[in-house]
């Protein structure tokens, strides 16, 4: 995700099933949306971040945004790994790459879609990207809390 998707794009539309069905990111409007790309279920980085966010998941429900995570499994797959570590968010199959990673601008990686956080704010734009260039790390629960903190303060002053 080198390329492809910046702050203030309109968010391209995807249509993916997952772990709650089919997720079109259109029918969010009027919600903010973090989508959260991941390398890959039950990968060593990948648990560690999903499991961070089982743990806070009382402070991940209350983001006042709708989280989903999306990543190249299928949506087998990803009920096996949200089961296996009680994940709180809906985990969308992306198989081809062309609904999530391609779309975002990223091509697939060898081991799995890069990891990425990009926030679209209740109009279907754009309001933050953060691409992981080893995906090493990844964002906890406060790290998102603060970035949809300037988010909405980013979205208000537009309407101003």
């Amino acid at each position: 995700m080198a390329s492809g998707v910046r702050v203030g794009d309109v968010a391209p539309d995807f249509d993916l099933d997952g772990t709650d069905g089919r997720f079109r990111l259109s029918a969010h409007r009027g919600e903010r949306v973090v989508l959260l790309f991941y390398p890959g279920d039950e990968t060593p980085v990948c648990t560690k971040q999903f499991c961070s966010y089982a743990a806070r998941e009382d402070e991940l429900t209350q983001l006042d945004a709708t989280v989903v995570g999306i990543s190249a499994q299928d949506v087998a797959s990803h009920r096996d790994f949200q089961r296996a570590h009680g994940i709180p968010v809906p985990l969308l199959a992306d198989i081809d790459r062309e609904g999530g990673a391609r779309l975002w601008g990223g091509a697939p990686r060898v081991f799995g879609t890069q990891r990425a956080v990009f926030i679209v704010d209740e109009r279907g734009v754009v309001r933050y990207r953060h691409v992981h260039a080893l995906g090493m790390d990844y964002q906890r629960v406060d790290e998102l809390r603060e970035a949809l903190e300037r988010v909405g303060t980013a979205a208000r002053a537009l309407t101003r």
